[in-house]
């Protein structure tokens, strides 16, 4: 009888000691992106720099094989560009897609130059690294469409996401270089960029709309190449919605665009405009033609 007990008491120490060091070497599973890996593995490449590389490149050559005209200059060749010469978790962004079955297009536009080359207004953006102790890339999945709008209320749990409005110029060989960029203050909620003319002053500027979920509108970021296509642009915030708006005006026959901003009353029960009032732009701010101690950015 004994030695039977101390027969279940061995088999039982082991298959502890079993147990013990097997679950030592476990570790907890990590939140995933989704995102498959060229090996077909899934990873949470968030934050893994290399990994979200090497997906980003895996991506671009499947968009390779799909091409069927290709061109020195086109916007694969830019997206590669960027891939291998600006830091990571920098990227190309595509048009918000019409429908779930639109073929993704990377957001850009293209423009001949005089005497050669092109022209590309290009939408890019960054992952701010190095702030805080655990650093997050974006996706650009996130940034992109009507639901990625609310992005803006909390932005640095998808990683804390920077826009541009690029213009590279491509000399007809394949060769890339960034002429300018311009910061665009929304985070999240990118539908698309289309290029305009202020017929006030014919003067083309970059339309960069996105969707306002929280407000139920849009917001239009406008760029106007009032120095040429070569000079940093200035920049134009405009916005429409149930009850707010701000549109486009020549106030005082300079170059520069101002803006009426229209007041609402909003009680829950009807909307009502009751007042707008005139920016004019100043120096380098806009000022409130009634209040001018109220001034904004753009």
């Amino acid at each position: 009888m004994k030695a039977i007990i101390i027969g279940v008491l061995l088999i039982t120490a082991t298959v502890f000691i079993v147990l013990y060091f097997n679950t030592c070497g476990t570790e907890t599973p990590q939140e995933t992106t989704g995102e498959i890996l060229p090996g077909g593995t899934e990873q949470d490449v968030a934050y893994q720099p290399e990994k979200d590389e090497d997906i980003q490149r895996y991506n671009l050559e499947m968009r390779k094989r799909l091409a069927t005209v290709r061109t020195p200059c086109d916007t694969l060749n830019l997206a590669e560009t960027i891939i291998n010469y600006y830091p990571k978790g920098t990227y190309l962004i595509d048009f918000d897609k019409r429908s779930t079955f639109s073929v993704p297009q990377y957001a850009v536009i293209y423009q001949n130059r005089p005497g050669g080359g092109k022209n590309i207004f290009s939408w890019v953006t960054t992952s701010r690294l190095g702030f805080i102790d655990r650093d997050r890339l974006v996706e650009p999945k996130n940034l992109i469409g009507y639901d990625a709008s609310f992005i803006d209320l909390d932005s640095t749990a998808l990683g804390t996401a920077f826009m541009y409005l690029f213009l590279f110029e491509c000399d007809g060989e394949g060769n890339f270089t960034e002429i300018w960029r311009a910061p665009a203050p929304s985070h999240g909620g990118f539908n698309k960029i289309t290029m305009e003319n202020w017929q006030a002053k014919n003067i083309p500027f970059v339309r960069a709309n996105f969707h306002y979920g929280q407000g139920v509108g849009h917001i239009n970021y406008n760029y106007f190449l009032i120095d040429g296509t070569d000079k940093q642009p200035h920049l134009l915030m405009t916005y429409e919605g149930i009850n707010f708006k701000r549109s486009i005006t020549d106030a005082n026959g300079d170059r520069y665009p101002d803006y009426i901003e229209y007041v609402y009353i909003d009680d829950g029960q009807r909307v009502q405009q009751i007042d707008s009032v005139t920016f004019i732009w100043q120096d380098s701010l806009y000022v409130n033609t009634r209040n001018p101690r109220q001034t904004r950015l753009f």
